[in-house]
């Protein structure tokens, strides 16, 4: 597995899930459970501290601040080359550090490069700015077919690139987490850093979705 230049140490497949993960998910959620049941029984995890963080990350982070920080990058041109070369401190110079965030690099999706994360070996994931990974994201048919069959997953998402796109398949680490910068929708220009947050969607920050685009305003009568 090669690294693009500039972005490491994380892993980059090259372009060359099935959603119907019934069981897989299924039995993985049974065993998630068992296991919380044990360690609270045993008294090694508080279920009120549990609670908290777990509405922490899905309720009050969530990909609210992924989406912040895409906002900006759209808006401030000195910030998105600086999200570019120092994805770790431009995030936290808007607050977003912590646990799970301590290392990361921002991919830019262009009309000629199109980037998605994944993590091969488990969940690695940029809690700080998207919050809790999704179930589809841990599960092994997505792991095993982000890498081998990129394309055929984002037609799974519900849309297709054209041919000639690169896709860049990045596989998060321990040490290193991603964010991918979805190119910014056409006609949005003038809208608010808080407006533009808005049509930010947590796929988009992954790279197996799009941005929404902005409704159209209906002419007064």
């Amino acid at each position: 597995m090669s690294n693009l230049q500039g972005k490491q140490p994380g892993h980059r497949h090259t372009d060359d899930h099935d959603h119907h993960h019934g069981s897989e998910l299924s039995e993985m959620e049974l065993r998630v459970r068992a296991l919380e049941s044990v360690l609270v029984e045993k008294g090694y995890v508080d279920p009120n501290a549990l609670d908290i963080l777990i509405e922490t990350y899905e309720h009050k982070v969530g990909p609210r601040n992924g989406a912040r920080v895409v906002a900006k990058a759209w808006s401030d041109p000195a910030y998105r080359q600086w999200l570019l070369d120092d994805a770790t401190a431009a995030i936290a110079s808007l607050g977003y550090t912590g646990r799970q965030g301590e290392h990361m690099i921002a991919l830019e999706n262009t009309p000629a490069v199109h980037n998605m994360v994944v993590c091969t070996l488990c969940s690695c994931y940029p809690w700080p700015v998207l919050g809790l990974p999704p179930v589809w994201y841990k599960s092994a048919p997505y792991r095993s077919r982000a890498v081998i069959d990129p394309r055929g997953v984002l037609r799974e998402f519900g849309f297709e690139l054209p041919a000639e796109t690169e896709f860049r398949v990045w596989d998060s680490t321990a040490e290193v987490r991603y964010l991918v910068l979805p190119m910014r929708p056409p006609g949005t220009d003038g809208l608010s850093e808080e407006d533009l947050a808005e049509l930010v969607t947590r796929d988009s920050m992954i790279g197996t979705g799009l941005p929404k685009t902005p409704e159209p305003k209906r002419e007064l009568t």
